[in-house]
């Protein structure tokens, strides 16, 4: 079977990219897809409005990360949505949950489970522990389960990798999402599992990671806040697609994926 994983969708740019899925998705024949949605209102969280418009796209299970606390009316919503997940580690108690597991047309359990990095982040729970416990979660929930997808939404490089080497031979797919630029290190690890630092983001690529450079080069020079705005040209969907061997939940290769928009 085919995954298709797609990085940060940031702003209104990115979401026209999601116009792309069914090209995509039709040509390579995908049969099970995820997005990380967290940057689609503006680059910061997702509204009602935002979100009824991305669940009518062909996405089978939405991730996200940090940004998704950012617009207050929609987070009580994350208790209601099954296949929209959020960092499983934060602190018990917050609304949603972690992971999810939806099936593919072919009636395969796909499982998707959302951690959130530490270092350089907010303060929650260790990614390796919580993980682990929601794998034996989903696992007890879907005995037959195989195919396990991990979005490990982190800062730190070598955390991602770290990530990746603790589920390797567990998860079909580990990718990173957070940082907005693509990696260059897609493969195999020893045990079968999938990975790729940084799924790269679904946006405007000609700015500075998805944002009109001048207000953040302002950032950088004065060291004082300014407003953002989301770029708008040279609009890219990223992410990586994934062939998977369903009756092991091993993968078989993993390709890096680029679509401009308009191309």
């Amino acid at each position: 079977m085919k995954l298709l994983f797609v990085g940060d969708v940031v702003g209104k740019p990115g979401r026209k990219a999601l116009g792309l899925l069914e090209k995509v998705i039709a040509r390579e024949a995908i049969d099970f897809t995820v997005v990380n949605v967290e940057n689609a209102a503006g680059g910061f969280g997702v509204t009602v409005e935002i979100f009824a418009e991305l669940s009518k796209l062909p996405i089978d299970v939405f991730t996200s990360g940090n940004h998704i606390w950012d617009k207050k009316d929609f987070v009580p919503l994350l208790d209601d949505i099954p296949n929209l997940i959020r960092p499983a580690n934060y602190p018990p108690g917050n609304p949603g949950r972690g992971w999810a597991i939806q099936s593919t047309p072919a009636g395969i359990p796909v499982g998707v489970l959302n951690l959130q990095g530490q270092v350089f982040m907010a303060a929650t729970d260790s990614p390796f522990r919580v993980g682990d416990t929601c794998l034996e979660e989903m696992k007890a929930a879907c005995p037959e389960l195989k195919v396990v997808v991990v979005d490990i939404h982190a800062e730190a490089t070598s955390e991602k990798q770290a990530t990746g080497w603790w589920f390797d031979g567990r998860a079909s797919l580990v990718i990173g999402t957070h940082t907005h630029v693509p990696t260059a290190d897609a493969r195999i690890l020893p045990k079968g599992t999938a990975y790729q630092g940084d799924a790269g983001m679904t946006g405007a690529y000609e700015g500075i990671i998805g944002f009109d450079p001048k207000n953040i080069l302002e950032r950088f020079r004065f060291q004082t806040p300014r407003g953002m705005e989301t770029a708008t040209r040279d609009v890219r969907l990223c992410g990586a697609f994934v062939d998977v061997d369903e009756a092991t939940g091993k993968a078989r290769s993993i390709t890096s994926i680029q679509e401009k928009l308009g191309s």
